[in-house]
């Protein structure tokens, strides 16, 4: 998706909607979150179980060096 496309970002925010729709307690976890920060240091888990039963895990530990692209997250869903 080309998000300099506007036609592209009104999809993206329409399909956004409907998620937040569909799953009203996650942007409400991505808002406190935002809200509490995540600082240098933090770890971030995320795991993936399919509909058969498989499950995906990973986690990171924040570095300096992604602190940048988490402070444009942040902007973003600041200005929302």
């Amino acid at each position: 998706m080309n998000i300099q496309n506007p036609a592209a970002i009104l999809q993206l925010m329409n399909l956004w909607g409907r998620f937040q729709r569909n799953h009203p307690k996650f942007p409400k976890f991505i808002s406190a979150v935002v809200k509490n920060g995540i600082k240098e240091g933090s770890i971030i888990e995320i795991k993936v179980t399919t509909a058969q039963g498989e499950s995906f895990d990973s986690n990171l530990k924040v570095n300096a060096d992604d602190m940048e692209m988490i402070e444009q997250l942040k902007n973003l869903t600041l200005e929302r």
